[in-house]
């Protein structure tokens, strides 16, 4: 399957902000985009340009897609079943985002990053409904069930997870049981549900030109 295997702070430092790519790191002073936020490469360091149209259509592409940790086919995808449907197409892009496993995983407090959640998924460690599903892209619906295998409960990747965010509350259309490692998918999220500062109105007139 594939993925962005390169440096991440890069990517959170070419969008000028911090997008958690990297748990956390990303609260400490070890933040790249706290040590030096200007973009990478070897002119990094000049004025940043001013950006208009097209690029601020695509800057807010790429930032949708490094915080969810898809590739561009999959995004594009995603965007044309969202066209498909009716409805805002934006929102309806943003839900099927938040909807993948392994944002809902990140979501509940059982990883710090998306890409942590990826990597418990992949191994088998979180089950749907009572079934192992490693499929991290895998659409969550309103009733399902989301829990760590029992087995897995003890994983320290996993524990320490949930010392680290489990003292917040959990998006509100999750509902989670954190003695039991389980949750509930209460509704599909809304628009105001999702908060993350994203612009979906421009990537849909980026793929509607």
């Amino acid at each position: 399957m594939a993925r962005y295997t390169g440096p991440v702070c890069r990517l959170c430092r070419r969008e000028g902000m911090k997008l958690f790519l990297k748990g956390e790191r990303c609260f400490s002073s070890k933040c790249a985009v706290e040590k030096r936020n200007t973009p990478p490469g070897q002119h990094g360091a000049a004025r940043r340009p001013k950006i208009v149209g097209y690029g601020l259509q695509l800057r807010e592409k790429q930032k949708a897609r490094r915080i969810y940790g898809v590739l561009e086919k999959q995004f594009r995808g995603y965007f044309e079943r969202a066209s498909r449907q009716p409805g805002v197409t934006g929102e309806l892009l943003l839900r099927q985002l938040e909807l993948r496993l392994d944002n809902v995983t990140h979501r509940l407090g059982f990883a710090t990053s998306r890409a942590q959640a990826r990597q418990l998924v992949r191994h088998g460690h979180i089950h749907v409904n009572g079934r192992r599903v490693n499929i991290p892209s895998y659409q969550l619906k309103a009733g399902d069930t989301v829990a760590v295998r029992e087995a897995s409960r003890a994983l320290a990747t996993i524990t320490h997870a949930a010392e680290f965010l489990g003292h917040g509350s959990p998006a509100a259309w999750l509902e989670i049981d954190r003695p039991q490692f389980t949750a509930k998918v209460l509704h599909v999220p809304e628009r105001a549900d999702v908060n993350l500062p994203l612009q979906e109105q421009m990537i849909v007139e980026l793929y509607s030109k």
